[in-house]
Protein backbone atom coordinates (compact mmCIF):
# COMPACT_ATOMS: atom_id res chain seq x y z
CA UNK A 1 0.00 0.00 0.00
CA UNK A 2 1.27 3.15 -0.75
CA UNK A 3 1.21 6.64 1.20
CA UNK A 4 -2.22 7.45 -0.46
CA UNK A 5 -3.60 4.34 0.84
CA UNK A 6 -2.05 5.03 4.59
CA UNK A 7 -3.83 8.70 4.79
CA UNK A 8 -7.45 6.71 3.37
CA UNK A 9 -7.35 8.09 -0.79
CA UNK A 10 -7.78 5.74 -2.76
CA UNK A 11 -7.43 5.23 -6.35
CA UNK A 12 -9.66 6.44 -8.88
CA UNK A 13 -10.74 3.02 -10.34
CA UNK A 14 -10.28 1.45 -6.94
CA UNK A 15 -12.85 3.75 -5.57
CA UNK A 16 -15.17 3.34 -8.39
CA UNK A 17 -15.17 -0.06 -8.17
CA UNK A 18 -16.16 -0.37 -4.45
CA UNK A 19 -19.31 2.01 -5.05
CA UNK A 20 -20.12 0.26 -7.89
CA UNK A 21 -20.14 -3.16 -5.65
CA UNK A 22 -21.72 -1.49 -3.16
CA UNK A 23 -24.19 -0.34 -5.08
CA UNK A 24 -25.30 -3.68 -5.90
CA UNK A 25 -25.22 -4.91 -2.45
CA UNK A 26 -27.63 -2.65 -1.52
CA UNK A 27 -29.94 -3.67 -4.59
CA UNK A 28 -29.31 -7.18 -3.84
CA UNK A 29 -30.19 -6.26 0.01
CA UNK A 30 -33.41 -4.59 -0.80
CA UNK A 31 -34.91 -7.29 -2.75
CA UNK A 32 -39.03 -7.87 -1.33
CA UNK A 33 -38.24 -11.53 -1.25
CA UNK A 34 -36.38 -10.93 2.26
CA UNK A 35 -39.11 -9.14 3.71
CA UNK A 36 -42.32 -10.24 1.97
CA UNK A 37 -40.96 -14.46 1.47
CA UNK A 38 -38.97 -14.52 4.41
CA UNK A 39 -40.52 -12.65 6.91
CA UNK A 40 -36.97 -10.25 7.50
CA UNK A 41 -38.57 -7.28 9.64
CA UNK A 42 -38.86 -4.44 7.20
CA UNK A 43 -37.66 -1.69 9.36
CA UNK A 44 -34.30 0.36 9.56
CA UNK A 45 -32.68 -3.04 11.68
CA UNK A 46 -33.90 -5.87 9.56
CA UNK A 47 -32.61 -3.17 6.20
CA UNK A 48 -29.16 -3.02 7.63
CA UNK A 49 -28.96 -6.87 8.24
CA UNK A 50 -29.46 -7.72 5.20
CA UNK A 51 -27.41 -4.92 3.69
CA UNK A 52 -23.87 -6.12 6.42
CA UNK A 53 -25.12 -10.18 4.97
CA UNK A 54 -23.98 -9.11 1.42
CA UNK A 55 -21.46 -6.79 2.50
CA UNK A 56 -20.11 -9.49 4.58
CA UNK A 57 -20.74 -12.17 1.65
CA UNK A 58 -18.52 -9.57 -0.73
CA UNK A 59 -15.95 -9.09 1.84
CA UNK A 60 -16.00 -12.72 2.60
CA UNK A 61 -14.91 -13.32 -1.43
CA UNK A 62 -12.48 -10.66 -1.63
CA UNK A 63 -10.51 -12.22 1.43
CA UNK A 64 -10.42 -15.30 -0.28
CA UNK A 65 -7.47 -13.95 -2.65
CA UNK A 66 -4.42 -13.51 -1.80
CA UNK A 67 -3.52 -10.46 -3.49
CA UNK A 68 -2.98 -6.96 -2.70
CA UNK A 69 -5.51 -5.47 -4.96
CA UNK A 70 -8.44 -7.89 -3.29
CA UNK A 71 -7.59 -6.56 -0.13
CA UNK A 72 -7.77 -3.29 -0.76
CA UNK A 73 -11.00 -3.66 -2.97
CA UNK A 74 -11.94 -4.97 0.42
CA UNK A 75 -11.31 -2.30 2.56
CA UNK A 76 -13.01 0.50 -0.05
CA UNK A 77 -15.78 -1.50 -0.40
CA UNK A 78 -15.88 -1.50 4.04
CA UNK A 79 -15.42 2.39 3.72
CA UNK A 80 -18.68 2.43 1.32
CA UNK A 81 -20.53 1.09 4.11
CA UNK A 82 -19.12 3.35 6.53
CA UNK A 83 -19.59 6.48 4.41
CA UNK A 84 -23.13 5.15 3.34
CA UNK A 85 -24.50 4.69 7.09
CA UNK A 86 -22.84 8.35 7.85
CA UNK A 87 -25.03 10.04 4.51
CA UNK A 88 -28.23 7.61 6.10
CA UNK A 89 -27.77 8.71 9.50
CA UNK A 90 -27.14 12.51 8.50
CA UNK A 91 -30.35 12.51 6.28
CA UNK A 92 -32.50 11.07 9.07
CA UNK A 93 -31.90 13.81 11.02
CA UNK A 94 -29.47 12.87 13.43
CA UNK A 95 -27.08 15.13 15.28
CA UNK A 96 -23.45 15.90 13.76
CA UNK A 97 -22.16 15.19 17.45
CA UNK A 98 -23.73 11.90 17.62
CA UNK A 99 -23.36 10.78 13.67
CA UNK A 100 -19.94 9.79 14.82
CA UNK A 101 -20.63 7.25 17.70
CA UNK A 102 -23.45 5.45 15.92
CA UNK A 103 -21.40 5.25 12.56
CA UNK A 104 -18.56 3.42 15.22
CA UNK A 105 -21.13 1.06 16.31
CA UNK A 106 -22.65 0.66 13.03
CA UNK A 107 -19.33 -0.42 12.19
CA UNK A 108 -18.49 -2.64 14.92
CA UNK A 109 -22.00 -4.25 14.27
CA UNK A 110 -20.35 -4.95 10.79
CA UNK A 111 -17.41 -6.35 12.09
CA UNK A 112 -18.91 -8.50 14.84
CA UNK A 113 -21.68 -10.12 12.12
CA UNK A 114 -18.96 -10.58 9.50
CA UNK A 115 -17.01 -12.50 12.04
CA UNK A 116 -20.51 -14.69 13.61
CA UNK A 117 -21.01 -15.61 9.75
CA UNK A 118 -17.50 -16.56 9.03
CA UNK A 119 -17.73 -19.01 11.62
CA UNK A 120 -20.97 -20.43 11.13
CA UNK A 121 -20.83 -20.45 6.93
CA UNK A 122 -17.42 -23.00 7.48
CA UNK A 123 -19.56 -25.49 9.53
CA UNK A 124 -20.77 -28.33 7.54
CA UNK A 125 -24.43 -28.48 8.77
CA UNK A 126 -26.91 -24.89 9.47
CA UNK A 127 -27.64 -25.05 12.70
CA UNK A 128 -24.76 -22.78 13.26
CA UNK A 129 -25.72 -20.30 10.56
CA UNK A 130 -29.08 -20.54 11.00
CA UNK A 131 -28.19 -19.59 14.88
CA UNK A 132 -26.46 -16.28 13.76
CA UNK A 133 -29.23 -15.28 11.46
CA UNK A 134 -31.45 -15.58 14.37
CA UNK A 135 -29.47 -13.07 16.70
CA UNK A 136 -28.74 -10.80 13.92
CA UNK A 137 -30.68 -10.85 10.98
CA UNK A 138 -33.98 -11.77 13.01
CA UNK A 139 -32.71 -10.67 16.08
CA UNK A 140 -35.52 -8.37 16.16
CA UNK A 141 -38.00 -10.74 16.23
CA UNK A 142 -38.76 -13.13 19.71
CA UNK A 143 -39.35 -16.10 17.34
CA UNK A 144 -38.50 -16.34 13.80
CA UNK A 145 -40.15 -19.06 11.74
CA UNK A 146 -37.59 -21.93 11.07
CA UNK A 147 -38.28 -22.24 7.69
CA UNK A 148 -37.47 -18.15 6.64
CA UNK A 149 -33.93 -19.19 9.02
CA UNK A 150 -33.42 -22.67 6.78
CA UNK A 151 -34.15 -20.30 3.43
CA UNK A 152 -32.08 -17.89 4.55
CA UNK A 153 -29.42 -20.40 5.16
CA UNK A 154 -29.72 -22.32 1.80
CA UNK A 155 -29.61 -18.46 0.04
CA UNK A 156 -26.06 -17.98 2.01
CA UNK A 157 -24.72 -20.47 0.74
CA UNK A 158 -25.84 -20.17 -2.33
CA UNK A 159 -24.40 -16.46 -2.59
CA UNK A 160 -21.39 -17.54 -1.26
CA UNK A 161 -20.78 -20.61 -4.00
CA UNK A 162 -21.67 -18.40 -6.47
CA UNK A 163 -19.68 -15.48 -6.01
CA UNK A 164 -16.76 -17.90 -5.07
CA UNK A 165 -17.39 -19.05 -9.04
CA UNK A 166 -16.89 -15.61 -10.00
CA UNK A 167 -13.59 -14.02 -11.64
CA UNK A 168 -11.64 -12.33 -9.02
CA UNK A 169 -10.51 -10.01 -11.97
CA UNK A 170 -13.99 -9.05 -12.74
CA UNK A 171 -14.91 -8.35 -8.69
CA UNK A 172 -11.86 -6.07 -9.46
CA UNK A 173 -13.29 -4.42 -12.20
CA UNK A 174 -17.05 -3.42 -9.95
CA UNK A 175 -19.13 -6.35 -12.00
CA UNK A 176 -20.68 -8.73 -9.38
CA UNK A 177 -23.36 -11.05 -9.97
CA UNK A 178 -25.71 -12.17 -6.97
CA UNK A 179 -28.30 -15.01 -7.78
CA UNK A 180 -32.19 -12.76 -7.56
CA UNK A 181 -33.61 -13.66 -4.35
CA UNK A 182 -36.38 -15.19 -6.52
CA UNK A 183 -34.36 -17.62 -7.78
CA UNK A 184 -34.14 -18.95 -4.13
CA UNK A 185 -36.76 -18.21 -2.33
CA UNK A 186 -38.65 -21.75 -2.44
CA UNK A 187 -42.21 -22.35 -2.16
CA UNK A 188 -41.92 -23.34 1.63
CA UNK A 189 -40.81 -20.20 2.51
CA UNK A 190 -44.23 -18.67 1.62
CA UNK A 191 -46.43 -17.05 3.97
Amino acid sequence: MGIAGIFGFRPAREARAADVLYGAIVEQARAPGFFSSWHVPDSLDGRFETLTLHVFLLVRRLKSESSEAAADLSRALLEAFVADMDRSLREMGAADLGVGRRVKAMAAGLYGRIKAYETALEDTGDAALEAALRRNLYGTLSEPRPVDLSAIARYLRRQHAALAAQPIGRLLGGHVEFTPVAEVVGPEASP
